[in-house]
C-alpha cells in the first residue's frame, strides 16, 4: 500500500451535521459525533501508523475472539489489523452509507495459513442524524463450511465511568474472564462499573441502553448477533497497556455486541450479516 494510504481515514457528514470517520486500517470507526458530542472514545496513546490494533473506536474482531490454543493468529483475529479497500459513498433517504472490504488474497501469507478460507468481508458504516449503524457481511468463498467468532468492539466515551450504567442485561448467564471463565447470572437491573470488568453476557437481547448520568443516553440495537460482552480494563490493566492512558479507564466502557460464546458456521457460498445501531435520544 502507498506510504499516502496507510494513514487515509475516511471523513462522512450529514446534512444534521452529524459526522464519522473511518480509518483504513482495520475499518476502525474512529469517531461518531452528534449534536456537537464525540460519542466514542479513542485513547490519547492509540497508535495510527498500523503496527497495531487503533485502541479505541470500533475495531472489528474477526475471525476470533480472544486468542485460540489451535488456531494460530493474532488475538481477537485479523480484520482490525489489515487495510481494507474503500468502496464508496451512497447519500440516499436521508441517510450516507459507505462501505469497505476485506478479501483473503489481501492477507499476508502467515495469516492465511493461520485462517485458510476463503472469504469476503463488507463492513457499511451508515449515519443518520442521530444514529450510527455498522453492519458486517461475512461471505464464505470456499465449498466447505467454516466457522467464525465476531463482534463490534464499540468504546463509548464516558464522561464519568461512576455516573455509566448498562441496562437489559438482568437475568443474563454470563462468562466472567476477570474470574477465569466463571459462569454467573446477572442480578442487577443496571450493570454498573466500579473495578475490572470483563464479561460475556450470552444471548443478550436485542436492545440495550446505555445511561452515562443525566439526559446522555445511548441505545444499542443489534442484529445477527447472539452476545453481549462489558469490558473496562480498571486500574492495572491500564496501566499494562501501552496504548492507553493509566487514567483513561475514567473515561469509557465497552459495550461490544457480537456472536463470541459459540462459533458461527457458515455452509460454502453462503453469506452471513450482523451489526448494530447506536441511537442518541
Amino acid at each position: 500500500m502507498p506510504a499516502e494510504e496507510k494513514n487515509k481515514v475516511i471523513y462522512v457528514s450529514h446534512p444534521s451535521g452529524s459526522t464519522a470517520e473511518i480509518a483504513l486500517y482495520g475499518a476502525t470507526v474512529t469517531s461518531w459525533k452528534t449534536r456537537g458530542v464525540e460519542r466514542l472514545f479513542v485513547s490519547q496513546k492509540a497508535i495510527r501508523d498500523g503496527s497495531k490494533a487503533i485502541r479505541g473506536g470500533i475495531p472489528l474482531v474477526f475471525p476470533i475472539f480472544g486468542t485460540k490454543e489451535n488456531i494460530s493468529l493474532p488475538q481477537h483475529g485479523f480484520a482490525r489489523n489489515s487495510y481494507w479497500e474503500y468502496l464508496g459513498l451512497i447519500a440516499d433517504n436521508n441517510e450516507v452509507t459507505v462501505r469497505f472490504a476485506l478479501k483473503d488474497t489481501a492477507l499476508e501469507k502467515t495469516l492465511r495459513n493461520g485462517w485458510p478460507h476463503s472469504f469476503r468481508l463488507t463492513y457499511t458504516v451508515t449515519l443518520t442524524a442521530s444514529s450510527l449503524k455498522t453492519a458486517l457481511m461475512v461471505k464464505n468463498e470456499d465449498q466447505d463450511t467454516f466457522e467464525f467468532n465476531t463482534l463490534l468492539h464499540t468504546y463509548l466515551n464516558a464522561p464519568d465511568i461512576s455516573k455509566v450504567s448498562v441496562k437489559g442485561l438482568t437475568g443474563l448467564t454470563y462468562v466472567d474472564k476477570v474470574q477465569n471463565g466463571a459462569k454467573a447470572t446477572e442480578s442487577r437491573d443496571e450493570v454498573t462499573v466500579s473495578s475490572e470488568v470483563d464479561r460475556i453476557y450470552c444471548d443478550a437481547p436485542n436492545k440495550l441502553q446505555v445511561n452515562f448520568g443525566g439526559l446522555n443516553v445511548v441505545d444499542i440495537e443489534k442484529f445477527g448477533l447472539k452476545d453481549t460482552v462489558v469490558w473496562n480494563p480498571w486500574i492495572d490493566k491500564a496501566k499494562a497497556m501501552g496504548d492507553f492512558g493509566d487514567e483513561e479507564f475514567h473515561n469509557m466502557i465497552c459495550v461490544e455486541v457480537g456472536s463470541v460464546a459459540d462459533w458461527v458456521k457458515l455452509g460454502g457460498g453462503e453469506t452471513w450479516t450482523g451489526g448494530q445501531v447506536l441511537s442518541v435520544l
